[in-house]
């Protein structure tokens, strides 16, 4: 895959995370302020994502920043066309509990913002991401890295940001799957309880 290939398919990715956070945010009050035995409501998910989007973008910002510097004093064409595909690595982060990490507390939900606030600040972040892929087209996100410590990835570039943003965010999908889960068996035990009352 080469750099724009990579730009095209992180944006696309963006789109798709995008769509798929859509139907969340449309699921009805009870199933979205349920709270599970174990773990967050999915209202208190949604903010999660976006608390860590907020902080992403931050090093995204800076990295964009750099990078683009960087690009002014060394030969563009000659770094890209050493670029080889480096967002396989990154893909274990969408997997629901496939590797141990104690996130901060500022990125604890505290439930100061609505789901309409919570679904517009997702949608601006995702849109910033995408004109951040649109100021860097030529590979210069490559030329500026940061130091990831979530499940050690060490050092990755602004384009690795990006799609790790997408990937933490793919990684709570599974999750708000598994408390809408939960929810539905709890309905239906109590559908089934009722049912025999009334027998």
């Amino acid at each position: 895959m080469t750099i724009k290939q990579t730009i095209e398919f992180i944006d696309q990715e963006l789109s798709q995370t995008l769509n798929d956070y859509s139907v969340w945010f449309n699921i009805g009050p009870e199933l979205i302020n349920y709270r599970p035995n174990i773990g967050w409501s999915i209202e208190q998910i949604l903010e999660h994502v976006t608390l860590t989007n907020h902080y992403l973008l931050i090093l995204i910002r800076k990295g964009n920043k750099k990078a683009k510097e960087q690009s002014l004093k060394v030969d563009l064409n000659q770094a890209v066309s050493n670029y080889q595909y480096n967002l396989g690595e990154l893909e274990k982060i969408a997997e629901h509990k496939s590797f141990k990490w104690i996130r901060p507390e500022h990125m604890e939900p505290n439930s100061d913002k609505t789901v309409d606030e919570v679904k517009a600040l997702l949608e601006e972040q995702i849109m910033e991401c995408k004109e951040i892929l649109e100021e860097i087209p030529n590979g210069e996100g490559i030329l500026y890295k940061t130091t990831m410590t979530v499940n050690d990835l060490g050092k990755i570039d602004v384009y690795q940001y990006i799609y790790f943003l997408c990937q933490h965010a793919k990684r709570h999908i599974t999750q708000m799957q598994g408390v809408k889960e939960e929810f539905s068996r709890l309905k239906e035990a109590d559908r089934l309880e009722m049912t025999t009352y009334e027998l």
